[in-house]
């Protein structure tokens, strides 16, 4: 008798579980927040020319590797902090005038300026930008760029209204804005109060309204 022996297809082998990556290869965010607090304690002790990647990591109780995961350089490590209080990404302030506008920057601006990265650490990345190009450039991406980009869309915002004629420089009204106002928080360390900001977007938008198209 011939029997007909039937077999079952095998099981498939299942595909290996995707393993998950090793402890050393995920950054914790508490070690980051760490790293960048101890720069800024580091950069008011030292300074930006003495500040070390060893001294960083000996303050905030890691190893020169959990830096180097991080920032390949100092140079980066501080404009990675930097730009963590630069008002890029912020919308530009649309109150629907220019004065309204102007106060709103104001505001914004004396908040960053009341951040400890720019008591401790802009004034003296200033100094060493006049000696390093590259620090300079830098600096100059990361502080100037957000805040350009804002004064810009006041200024359009200001000249569609018919609050501005066309060919306002907004340079100008950023220095007009923001300069005042880093002398007095920055370097003379005066407190800004809001009766201060308020007379000081009025001078602006009256400077604004004065200043004769596309002056420098």
């Amino acid at each position: 008798m011939l029997w007909c022996m039937t077999t079952e297809p095998a099981p498939a082998t299942p595909a290996p579980a995707r393993r998950a990556p090793a402890g050393a290869a995920v950054l914790r965010e508490d070690v980051t927040e760490a790293i960048r607090a101890a720069v800024v304690a580091e950069l008011a002790a030292v300074g930006f020319s003495r500040m070390s990647i060893e001294g960083v990591a000996r303050r905030a109780g890691v190893g020169k590797t959990a830096v180097y995961r991080r920032w390949k350089s100092k140079l980066h490590l501080v404009l990675d902090i930097v730009g963590a209080f630069a008002v890029d990404g912020l919308p530009v302030p649309a109150t629907g005038s220019l004065y309204g506008d102007v106060r709103a920057l104001l505001e914004v601006m004396s908040h960053v300026l009341r951040h400890p990265v720019a008591s401790a650490v802009i004034p003296d990345l200033l100094v060493e930008a006049a000696r390093n190009p590259e620090i300079a450039e830098a600096v100059r991406g990361a502080l100037l760029d957000g805040q350009r980009r804002m004064a810009e869309g006041i200024v359009a915002d200001a000249v569609s209204r018919g609050e501005l004629p066309e060919g306002i420089n907004a340079d100008h009204a950023l220095d007009l804005a923001i300069g005042p106002l880093y002398w007095r928080q920055v370097i003379v360390r005066d407190a800004v109060t809001p009766p201060h900001l308020d007379t000081l977007a009025h001078q602006v938008v009256a400077g604004l309204k004065s200043a004769p198209a596309g002056a420098e």
